[in-house]
Protein backbone atom coordinates (compact mmCIF):
# COMPACT_ATOMS: atom_id res chain seq x y z
CA UNK A 1 0.00 0.00 0.00
CA UNK A 2 1.38 3.39 -1.05
CA UNK A 3 0.04 6.83 -0.18
CA UNK A 4 1.17 10.37 -0.98
CA UNK A 5 0.05 12.60 1.93
CA UNK A 6 2.27 15.44 0.66
CA UNK A 7 3.87 16.06 -2.74
CA UNK A 8 7.31 15.57 -1.15
CA UNK A 9 6.45 12.58 1.06
CA UNK A 10 5.55 9.00 0.12
CA UNK A 11 4.21 6.45 2.61
CA UNK A 12 4.48 2.71 1.94
CA UNK A 13 2.96 0.01 4.15
CA UNK A 14 4.29 -3.56 4.16
CA UNK A 15 2.59 -5.47 6.94
CA UNK A 16 3.88 -4.18 10.29
CA UNK A 17 6.42 -1.85 8.64
CA UNK A 18 5.62 1.69 7.49
CA UNK A 19 8.22 3.49 5.34
CA UNK A 20 8.03 7.27 5.14
CA UNK A 21 10.16 8.56 2.28
CA UNK A 22 11.13 12.13 1.48
CA UNK A 23 10.77 12.33 -2.30
CA UNK A 24 12.16 15.67 -3.37
CA UNK A 25 15.54 14.44 -4.62
CA UNK A 26 16.08 17.25 -7.14
CA UNK A 27 16.21 19.67 -4.19
CA UNK A 28 18.21 17.23 -2.04
CA UNK A 29 14.99 16.70 -0.07
CA UNK A 30 15.11 20.24 1.31
CA UNK A 31 12.22 20.65 3.71
CA UNK A 32 9.35 23.13 3.88
CA UNK A 33 6.92 23.68 6.78
CA UNK A 34 4.02 21.87 5.11
CA UNK A 35 6.17 18.72 5.12
CA UNK A 36 6.55 19.01 8.90
CA UNK A 37 2.78 19.28 9.33
CA UNK A 38 2.32 16.22 7.12
CA UNK A 39 4.94 14.26 9.08
CA UNK A 40 3.15 15.10 12.33
CA UNK A 41 -0.15 13.87 10.91
CA UNK A 42 1.40 10.62 9.67
CA UNK A 43 2.89 9.96 13.10
CA UNK A 44 -0.30 10.84 14.98
CA UNK A 45 -2.42 8.63 12.72
CA UNK A 46 -0.02 5.69 12.77
CA UNK A 47 -2.05 2.46 12.64
CA UNK A 48 -1.92 0.55 15.92
CA UNK A 49 -0.53 -2.58 14.26
CA UNK A 50 2.51 -0.82 12.76
CA UNK A 51 5.53 -2.03 14.72
CA UNK A 52 8.42 -0.31 12.90
CA UNK A 53 8.61 2.95 10.97
CA UNK A 54 11.49 3.67 8.58
CA UNK A 55 12.30 7.28 7.74
CA UNK A 56 14.11 7.33 4.41
CA UNK A 57 14.79 9.61 1.45
CA UNK A 58 15.15 9.35 -2.29
CA UNK A 59 18.30 10.39 -4.07
CA UNK A 60 21.82 11.05 -2.89
CA UNK A 61 20.97 13.04 0.25
CA UNK A 62 18.66 12.38 3.17
CA UNK A 63 17.87 16.08 3.47
CA UNK A 64 19.92 19.21 2.89
CA UNK A 65 17.81 20.98 5.50
CA UNK A 66 15.42 23.88 5.25
CA UNK A 67 14.48 25.12 1.78
CA UNK A 68 15.96 28.62 1.98
CA UNK A 69 13.09 29.87 -0.17
CA UNK A 70 10.87 30.01 2.89
CA UNK A 71 13.19 32.66 4.35
CA UNK A 72 12.82 35.00 1.38
CA UNK A 73 10.34 37.89 1.47
CA UNK A 74 6.98 36.41 0.53
CA UNK A 75 8.19 32.90 1.18
CA UNK A 76 7.16 30.03 -1.08
CA UNK A 77 3.72 29.44 -2.63
CA UNK A 78 1.51 27.41 -0.29
CA UNK A 79 3.86 27.81 2.66
CA UNK A 80 3.70 29.99 5.76
CA UNK A 81 5.38 33.34 5.14
CA UNK A 82 7.77 32.97 8.04
CA UNK A 83 9.38 36.38 7.67
CA UNK A 84 5.99 38.10 7.71
CA UNK A 85 4.94 36.23 10.84
CA UNK A 86 8.28 36.84 12.56
CA UNK A 87 8.03 40.54 11.73
CA UNK A 88 4.88 40.77 13.85
CA UNK A 89 6.84 40.07 17.01
CA UNK A 90 8.82 37.50 18.98
CA UNK A 91 5.66 35.98 20.47
CA UNK A 92 4.17 35.40 17.03
CA UNK A 93 7.41 33.85 15.77
CA UNK A 94 7.55 31.57 18.81
CA UNK A 95 3.95 30.42 18.36
CA UNK A 96 4.55 29.70 14.66
CA UNK A 97 7.25 27.15 15.45
CA UNK A 98 5.21 24.92 17.79
CA UNK A 99 3.19 22.97 15.16
CA UNK A 100 6.30 22.55 13.03
CA UNK A 101 8.09 20.82 15.92
CA UNK A 102 5.35 18.20 16.10
CA UNK A 103 6.60 16.73 12.83
CA UNK A 104 9.70 15.69 14.78
CA UNK A 105 8.51 15.08 18.37
CA UNK A 106 5.63 12.88 17.23
CA UNK A 107 8.01 10.11 16.15
CA UNK A 108 9.53 9.77 19.62
CA UNK A 109 6.01 9.66 21.04
CA UNK A 110 4.82 7.00 18.59
CA UNK A 111 4.58 3.46 20.02
CA UNK A 112 6.41 1.97 17.03
CA UNK A 113 10.20 1.84 16.86
CA UNK A 114 11.40 4.45 14.36
CA UNK A 115 14.52 3.84 12.28
CA UNK A 116 16.15 6.50 10.10
CA UNK A 117 18.09 5.32 7.04
CA UNK A 118 20.41 8.23 6.29
CA UNK A 119 22.63 8.83 3.28
CA UNK A 120 24.51 11.87 2.02
CA UNK A 121 23.72 15.23 3.56
CA UNK A 122 21.59 15.45 6.70
CA UNK A 123 21.83 19.13 7.55
CA UNK A 124 19.78 21.26 9.93
CA UNK A 125 16.21 20.05 9.63
CA UNK A 126 17.57 16.92 7.96
CA UNK A 127 19.83 16.19 10.93
CA UNK A 128 16.95 16.84 13.29
CA UNK A 129 14.62 14.51 11.38
CA UNK A 130 17.23 11.77 11.69
CA UNK A 131 17.48 12.56 15.41
CA UNK A 132 13.69 12.22 15.69
CA UNK A 133 14.11 8.49 15.07
CA UNK A 134 14.90 6.02 17.82
CA UNK A 135 17.69 4.39 15.80
CA UNK A 136 19.83 5.48 12.86
CA UNK A 137 21.55 3.44 10.17
CA UNK A 138 23.87 5.54 8.02
CA UNK A 139 25.69 5.23 4.73
CA UNK A 140 29.42 5.78 4.70
CA UNK A 141 28.92 9.04 2.78
CA UNK A 142 26.70 10.62 5.45
CA UNK A 143 27.43 14.20 6.49
CA UNK A 144 25.51 15.43 9.53
CA UNK A 145 25.61 19.13 10.39
CA UNK A 146 23.71 21.76 12.36
CA UNK A 147 24.00 25.02 10.43
CA UNK A 148 21.37 27.09 12.24
CA UNK A 149 23.86 28.98 14.39
CA UNK A 150 25.72 30.26 11.32
CA UNK A 151 22.40 31.76 10.15
CA UNK A 152 21.91 33.55 13.46
CA UNK A 153 19.42 30.96 14.74
CA UNK A 154 19.44 27.79 16.85
CA UNK A 155 18.19 24.24 16.16
CA UNK A 156 14.46 24.41 16.90
CA UNK A 157 12.95 21.22 15.51
CA UNK A 158 13.32 19.09 18.65
CA UNK A 159 16.84 17.96 17.82
CA UNK A 160 18.70 19.34 20.82
CA UNK A 161 17.55 16.75 23.38
CA UNK A 162 18.40 13.63 21.34
CA UNK A 163 21.68 15.20 20.22
CA UNK A 164 22.80 15.94 23.79
CA UNK A 165 21.59 12.51 24.92
CA UNK A 166 23.64 10.85 22.19
CA UNK A 167 26.91 12.80 22.36
CA UNK A 168 26.85 14.80 25.59
CA UNK A 169 26.54 18.53 26.22
CA UNK A 170 30.07 19.62 25.30
CA UNK A 171 30.20 17.74 22.01
CA UNK A 172 26.68 18.85 21.08
CA UNK A 173 27.63 22.46 21.77
CA UNK A 174 30.73 22.14 19.62
CA UNK A 175 28.82 20.51 16.74
CA UNK A 176 26.05 23.11 16.77
CA UNK A 177 28.25 26.17 17.38
CA UNK A 178 30.74 25.36 14.65
CA UNK A 179 28.29 23.87 12.16
CA UNK A 180 30.93 21.34 11.14
CA UNK A 181 30.22 18.06 9.40
CA UNK A 182 30.07 14.77 11.30
CA UNK A 183 30.90 11.81 9.07
CA UNK A 184 29.83 8.19 9.29
CA UNK A 185 32.68 6.83 11.41
CA UNK A 186 32.40 9.65 13.94
CA UNK A 187 28.60 9.29 14.02
CA UNK A 188 28.93 5.65 15.05
CA UNK A 189 31.68 6.44 17.53
CA UNK A 190 29.64 9.21 19.17
CA UNK A 191 26.46 7.14 19.33
CA UNK A 192 24.57 9.07 16.65
CA UNK A 193 24.28 5.94 14.51
CA UNK A 194 24.04 2.23 15.21
CA UNK A 195 26.03 1.21 12.15
CA UNK A 196 27.62 2.68 9.02
CA UNK A 197 27.65 0.75 5.74
CA UNK A 198 28.54 1.42 2.10
CA UNK A 199 25.80 3.49 0.53
CA UNK A 200 24.66 0.67 -1.75
CA UNK A 201 24.16 -1.54 1.31
CA UNK A 202 22.02 0.95 3.24
CA UNK A 203 18.65 -0.59 2.26
CA UNK A 204 19.84 -4.10 3.17
CA UNK A 205 21.34 -2.99 6.49
CA UNK A 206 18.13 -1.16 7.34
CA UNK A 207 16.08 -4.21 6.43
CA UNK A 208 18.28 -6.39 8.67
CA UNK A 209 17.70 -4.06 11.62
CA UNK A 210 13.96 -3.96 10.96
CA UNK A 211 13.87 -7.77 10.82
CA UNK A 212 15.71 -7.98 14.15
CA UNK A 213 13.22 -5.58 15.72
CA UNK A 214 10.27 -7.54 14.36
CA UNK A 215 11.74 -10.73 15.80
CA UNK A 216 11.21 -9.36 19.31
CA UNK A 217 7.77 -9.95 20.88
CA UNK A 218 5.49 -7.03 20.07
CA UNK A 219 4.28 -6.40 23.63
CA UNK A 220 7.75 -6.28 25.15
CA UNK A 221 9.12 -4.02 22.41
CA UNK A 222 6.23 -1.58 22.85
CA UNK A 223 6.83 -1.52 26.60
CA UNK A 224 10.59 -1.13 26.17
CA UNK A 225 10.56 2.10 24.14
CA UNK A 226 8.81 4.33 26.73
CA UNK A 227 10.63 2.58 29.56
CA UNK A 228 14.08 3.44 28.20
CA UNK A 229 12.96 6.91 27.13
CA UNK A 230 11.90 7.64 30.70
CA UNK A 231 15.22 6.32 32.05
CA UNK A 232 17.10 9.24 30.47
CA UNK A 233 15.87 11.70 33.10
CA UNK A 234 14.29 9.47 35.78
CA UNK A 235 15.65 8.91 39.24
CA UNK A 236 16.53 5.34 40.15
CA UNK A 237 13.60 5.24 42.55
CA UNK A 238 11.12 6.32 39.87
CA UNK A 239 12.60 4.10 37.19
CA UNK A 240 12.43 0.88 39.19
CA UNK A 241 8.73 1.59 39.70
CA UNK A 242 8.32 1.97 35.92
CA UNK A 243 10.23 -1.26 35.36
CA UNK A 244 7.98 -3.35 37.57
CA UNK A 245 4.83 -1.66 36.28
CA UNK A 246 5.90 -2.53 32.74
CA UNK A 247 6.98 -6.04 33.68
CA UNK A 248 3.90 -7.03 35.66
CA UNK A 249 1.47 -7.21 32.72
CA UNK A 250 4.09 -8.94 30.57
CA UNK A 251 4.73 -11.59 33.23
CA UNK A 252 1.00 -12.12 33.66
CA UNK A 253 0.48 -12.54 29.92
CA UNK A 254 3.45 -14.90 29.63
CA UNK A 255 2.22 -17.04 32.53
CA UNK A 256 -1.26 -17.14 31.04
CA UNK A 257 0.15 -18.28 27.70
CA UNK A 258 2.25 -21.01 29.33
CA UNK A 259 -0.69 -22.25 31.37
CA UNK A 260 -2.92 -22.26 28.31
CA UNK A 261 -0.33 -24.19 26.30
CA UNK A 262 0.12 -26.77 29.06
CA UNK A 263 -3.63 -27.23 29.41
CA UNK A 264 -4.00 -27.64 25.67
CA UNK A 265 -1.17 -30.20 25.57
CA UNK A 266 -2.67 -32.18 28.47
CA UNK A 267 -6.07 -32.23 26.80
CA UNK A 268 -4.52 -33.31 23.50
CA UNK A 269 -2.51 -36.10 25.17
CA UNK A 270 -5.57 -37.32 27.05
CA UNK A 271 -7.54 -37.43 23.84
CA UNK A 272 -4.79 -39.36 22.11
CA UNK A 273 -4.83 -41.88 24.98
CA UNK A 274 -8.47 -42.66 24.38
Amino acid sequence: MTEQPHPAIRVDRDGPVLTVTLCRPDQLNAQVPSMWLALAQIARELPADVRVVVLAAQGRSFSAGLDRGVLRPGGLPGEVDQLAVAAQGAAEATAMIAPFQEGFTAWRQAPAIVVAAVQGHAIGAGFQLALAADLRVVADDVRFAMRETSLGMVPDLAGTVPLVQAVGYARALEICATGRFVGADEAVRLGLASIAVPVDQLPAATADLVAALLAAPDASLRALKPLLAAAVTATLEDQVVREREAQGPLLHAMTHAITHAMTHATTRDAGAGR
